[in-house]
């Protein structure tokens, strides 16, 4: 990977590096990890930490979920993917590891990773120690946790759903369904409701300089993590900044119609004694007024970048975030 456009390599001012916790799961973490996997290897993070969500009840990580009782392990090889490096062996171990069987038998759909996780799982009876090993494997820089130690389920209090009472509550269950909803969500909670949390997860919290929340799917992947007790109550007391990234656009289903202000607006209902420091936001979004009104009435800063794909498609470019997490952590806005 070359380095950042205009970036000097090093820590800000010749100090120490950074320690940097991201949360989140599925495409947003993947791209959150990717770039400041890069900041890392210009040593302005010396420590990255990913806690990704365990809730998911579809696909590959669904199946083997529902036949062997573990943690649905696809969130977590997609987080392990993102933190290879970029030359042959970390590229080929990546492409393994993110490598899905095709045919008409019962491998069909199932992804490679997916399968080395839950085999070291049983081999080893340690959901961390197994992850360390699998990084250790592709020579991933950083480490991967998962939110909770046992399988989640998210449930969303849900409008809309019932054309002859469009204000009527009702409850939708499993991550899948809670992300392609027809409703418009108004809440969100985790069964069970105080699962535990990983002890090393909370000690990378404890001892983080930034928190990262997002992007990504919202409502699924996002703000599950502050459902969970411990990691709220590590959120609440760490000393570690907390920068929010949104997503570029609404997702159908999930957060159809919400602007950016929306979006940070329900992150804060659900989580009000988290505080927030930064917020990250496209240049290119629409609703950047209401959200600055939203951020100063939060006392957070707003940094508005240059951070989505140049094809115009809602996904975020790792070269232009990593740039933008520098800034950030650095306080050069």
């Amino acid at each position: 990977m070359a380095p950042i456009p205009g970036a000097q390599p090093g820590p800000p001012g010749g100090g120490r590096a950074l320690s940097l916790v991201a949360f989140g799961g599925g495409h947003g973490l993947f791209a959150s990890l990717s770039a400041l996997r890069i900041l890392l290897e210009e040593v302005v993070l010396d420590e990255l930490t990913a806690i990704v969500t365990v809730a998911d009840n579809g696909g590959s990580s669904g199946r083997l979920r529902g036949e062997f009782g573990v943690l649905p392990p696809g969130d977590l090889r997609m987080a392990l993917a993102a933190l290879c490096s970029h030359d042959d062996w970390g590229v080929t171990w990546a492409n393994v590891l993110q490598h899905r069987f095709n045919g008409d038998g019962e491998m069909n759909g199932h992804n490679l990773g997916n399968l080395l996780i839950v085999g070291l799982w049983e081999q080893l009876g340690d959901h961390v120690a197994a992850l360390d090993w699998v990084g250790r494997l592709l020579g991933a820089h950083g480490r991967v946790l998962p939110m909770a130690l046992v399988p989640m389920d998210i449930t969303a209090e849900v409008r809309g759903l019932d054309p002859s009472a469009p204000d009527r509550l009702t409850t939708v269950r499993g991550q899948v369904e809670v992300a392609t909803t027809d409703g418009t969500i108004d809440s969100i909670a985790l069964e069970p409701a105080d699962p535990p949390a990983a002890p090393e997860a909370l000690e990378a919290i404890a001892s983080a300089d930034w928190v990262v929340l997002g992007p990504g799917s919202w409502f699924s992947s996002v703000m599950p993590h502050l459902m969970v007790p411990a990691l709220r109550q590590a959120l609440v007391a760490t000393g570690a900044r907390v920068l929010v990234v949104l997503n570029l656009a609404e997702q159908a289903g999930e957060t159809q119609g919400f602007g950016p202000a929306d979006h940070l607006g329900v992150l804060c209902a659900h989580a009000p004694d988290v505080t927030i420091d930064t917020v990250l936001a496209d240049a290119e979004m629409e609703g950047l007024d209401a959200l600055r009104e939203m951020t100063d009435a939060i006392g957070a800063r707003l940094v508005i970048d240059r951070i989505a794909m140049a094809d115009g498609s809602p996904r975020h470019d790792p070269v232009l975030l990593a740039a933008a997490y520098q800034r950030v952590l650095t306080s050069e806005y």
